[in-house]
């Protein structure tokens, strides 16, 4: 009997189990609902790749905010009816989603400025769900590319921005993980729920497939690198052709590019080169508050200078900019009372330089320098070589020569390095070699070893770990240099946010003074822009 009735319980609760998924999916996914368009469908890979971009074609795009209503005040005015702006249009006259007028005005600036592709930010999710504007705006939008389309001028192609912020904020208290088939149907639905108000012949598409730029993972419950290929899956199923998959560089997975958010404060060359103007968001309430002046427009005229002065053989292809017409946080780049259409023309120079694969020459504070370098005193002096603060990165001062220098100490309980960030104005994934020279003072026994962004493809963790042995320690007490060449170095940033780092392993090293130097110029000249 106790056997029957455990058997029983058992039934029950799968029965249970079950059933409470197959609710929660149905209640969050609306189980394949219809989509809110009627582009929907399966087409041949010839009409796919008509007016499409090339994998090899170098282009532009930008983030397009649309969620301004003039008759309302959304997202024009706060709720206490402050100023919502800290950049404003310089004509807000019929400033409206809803407008079709207003959407072709902001279609012939993007123009002017010789953007290829626009990201709308797309606030959906399944179900004909999600934020009004965000739906009932690309009606709109796709009308006025029409009608630029029956003008005989080619629109800017328009790709999906998903807000991931919908995986955790929307009406249906619905926190989206991605380990689940419920969750993994949802992150896709959004998708195609976007494309299907797209027609494919206005879509941004690389080699055919439609763009997905996808915004920061940390809005996902759960992560799964699996759901990107359910993604492709599903949308080769309705379109008949996978996505173009962008992802922010906080998401696990396979995709065709990543990039990383935030370009509007610091240039981000990633897979995708990521520029901006600065960034203000002083007069958003309830956030912290950040500022990176523009400086004139010298702050934009670097950033894409960082872009352009790499090798075009070997810099990314789709060069974008963050963003179009973000005025809340100040990183627009469209006309505005404050800037009039200054960035627009700075665009369109940039944009044409992009598109001709030109290589600018480099600039900076030490962009002539040959060697950069810092001595490890206390305050650091730095001159192009910055010592970094990583958690695992902290040093103390150390008198124990009698000269000032830099203690990183490893033990059981202690384990540190020293990081290091070159400026990026004197090598940043240049096909220069290098020299590293450091000077240690040589206490203990065992290896000093230096790892190094490199550009080397078979390394762990985004190929940026290359670990070599500079030098033994020997117990001398005495001051000693060590020397090693660099010829493969890519300095991106990549390993944990810095260049390099130097280390002993299971000993402790004292540093005080680090040399970068540049073994000889092997690039041509190049164009200087006035």
């Amino acid at each position: 009997m106790y056997k029957v009735l455990h058997q029983l319980a058992s039934a029950l609760f799968f029965l249970l189990i079950t059933t409470t998924v197959a609710t929660l999916y149905s209640k969050h996914v609306s189980a394949r609902s219809d989509p809110p368009g009627p582009y929907v469908q399966q087409e041949t890979l010839a009409a796919h790749l008509q007016g499409t971009f090339d994998h090899e074609q170098p282009i532009v795009g930008t983030y397009y905010f649309y969620w301004y209503d003039i008759n309302t005040k959304m997202h024009i005015l706060d709720p206490d009816g402050t100023d919502a702006l800290t950049n404003h249009p310089i004509d807000s006259n019929g400033m409206s989603y809803r407008s079709s007028a207003w959407h072709l005005q902001q279609l012939r600036d993007i123009l002017a400025a010789g953007i290829d592709f626009m990201l709308p930010v797309y606030w959906g999710y399944p179900g004909s769900a999600g934020s009004h504007w965000s739906l009932e705006g690309l009606p709109a939008l796709v009308d006025a590319a029409q009608k630029l389309e029956k003008e005989g001028i080619r629109s800017p192609r328009i790709g999906m921005f998903y807000d991931t912020t919908t995986l955790k904020h929307n009406s249906k208290k619905y926190h989206v993980d991605l380990t689940k088939p419920e969750g993994k149907e949802w992150f896709y639905l959004t998708i195609r729920d976007f494309y299907s108000m797209i027609p494919s012949n206005l879509r941004a598409s690389v080699n055919g497939k439609p763009i997905v730029w996808l915004y920061a993972a940390a809005f996902a419950k759960h992560q799964d690198a699996a759901a990107f290929d359910y993604l492709r899956t599903e949308f080769e199923k309705d379109f008949g052709i996978e996505p173009f998959l962008v992802k922010e560089t906080s998401w696990q997975g396979r995709a065709d590019l990543d990039y990383s958010w935030g370009a509007a404060l610091e240039p981000q060359i990633k897979g995708v080169a990521a520029v901006g103007p600065g960034f203000d968001n002083s007069t958003v309430p309830n956030v912290k508050h950040h500022l990176r002046e523009r400086e004139g427009g010298n702050f934009y005229r670097s950033a894409w200078n960082m872009a352009l002065s790499l090798d075009p053989a070997t810099r990314p292809k789709i060069a974008v900019v963050e963003t179009w017409n973000e005025f809340h946080e100040g990183t627009d780049i469209a006309p505005t009372k404050e800037y009039g259409r200054l960035y627009v023309d700075l665009t369109r120079k940039y944009a044409n330089l992009w598109h001709a694969g030109i290589q600018t020459k480099r600039e900076g504070p030490y962009a002539d320098a040959q060697e950069v370098s810092i001595l490890l005193e206390q305050p650091p002096v730095s001159n192009g070589l910055t010592l970094g603060s990583n958690p695992d990165g902290k040093t103390s001062i150390d008198l124990t020569a009698g000269i000032a220098a830099s203690r990183a100490e490893w033990s059981n309980h202690d384990v540190n390095y020293f990081y290091f960030d070159v400026d990026n104005s004197f090598f940043f994934r240049d096909k220069v070699p290098l020299e590293l020279e450091f000077e240690y003072l040589d206490i203990g026994n065992g290896n000093i070893t230096v790892e190094y962004d490199s550009t080397i493809t078979v390394l762990p963790n985004d190929d940026a770990f290359r670990l070599v042995i500079s030098a033994h320690l020997t117990d001398t007490r005495a001051w000693r240099t060590a020397k090693i060449r660099i010829s493969d170095g890519y300095f991106g940033g990549r390993l944990n946010g810095q260049d390099f780092r130097i280390s002993a392993p299971n000993v402790g090293l004292t540093i005080r003074k680090v040399i970068l130097r540049k073994l000889q110029d092997t690039n041509p000249p190049l164009l200087v822009i006035p």
